[in-house]
């Protein structure tokens, strides 16, 4: 199996679990936000994203312009953001307590079309 579409299954049935979770539970999500005050919680999701963006980046670093930068620029941002909790735990928490409800629920309809399109090239559902 070519790697863009592993990829592009993982991160799209990544997005999609996460969304559904999120809306069927909503209270998970000011659990996060209280979440971010807590160092172990910092430190530990630094290390899960730093390794997540690591094999991203590592087994696809393609900059094309085509779906394929979608998968790519999910590696990076993940490895930065996990560097960044890492480094500026107290930038991070101060970052991520900016972001209001409403805020989290953009990106997180946003996260859910990206999973639909990566799934969509994935299994070639629906051509275009």
């Amino acid at each position: 199996m070519d790697i863009s579409i592993f990829l592009a299954k993982f991160w799209g049935w990544y997005f999609i679990t996460f969304f559904i979770l999120l809306i069927v539970y909503p209270k998970r999500i000011k659990q996060l936000f209280e979440f971010a005050n807590d160092e172990k919680f910092m430190i530990t999701t630094s290390f899960l994203a730093i390794t997540l963006g690591l094999l991203n980046i590592i087994a696809h670093n393609l900059w094309v312009m085509d779906w394929r930068i979608i998968i790519t620029l999910f590696g990076w941002i993940s490895f930065i953001k996990g560097v960044t909790r890492f480094a500026f735990p107290n930038f991070a928490t101060k970052w991520m307590l900016q972001i209001d409800f409403k805020w989290f629920q953009f990106l997180l309809i946003l996260l859910f079309i990206v999973g639909v399109l990566l799934l969509n090239q994935a299994y070639s559902l629906v051509l275009f």
